[in-house]
């Protein structure tokens, strides 16, 4: 029975290198520098007792970035086949200085592009 659970562990962690491998390429694309792993963090979101986001924040220091010494990223599924992951990135810069005002941002943003369309 241990060594089942050694294998899902190890199982689970080698998709989260690969989760955090992805994040840090999406990183590298969009704002050019490279970008350091430094923790995970949950957030839960609520509005009107609702919740409107829950999930892992990914933390990452950024080196070399002119104005934002660190971003927050997560990625989730979507339910469009010509884009079926969706990756988001928020640059650490006031007033975002932490990874629950990253999702708000992020959240606020979504919604001024849904208003657009």
């Amino acid at each position: 029975m241990a060594a089942n659970s050694n294998f899902k562990l190890s199982v689970s962690m080698q998709k989260n290198n690969q989760y955090i491998e992805e994040l840090r390429g999406v990183i590298r694309r969009l704002h050019g520098v490279e970008a350091k792993y430094v923790e995970s963090v949950p957030v839960k979101e609520t509005f009107q007792g609702k919740t409107v986001w829950d999930g892992a924040v990914e933390v990452f220091e950024l080196i070399g970035h002119p104005k934002a010494p660190k971003a927050y990223a997560w990625a989730h599924d979507t339910d469009n086949p010509k884009q079926p992951r969706k990756h988001v990135t928020v640059l650490h810069i006031p007033p975002v200085v932490s990874p629950i005002l990253a999702v708000r941002a992020a959240i606020v943003q979504e919604h001024r592009l849904a208003q657009e369309s």
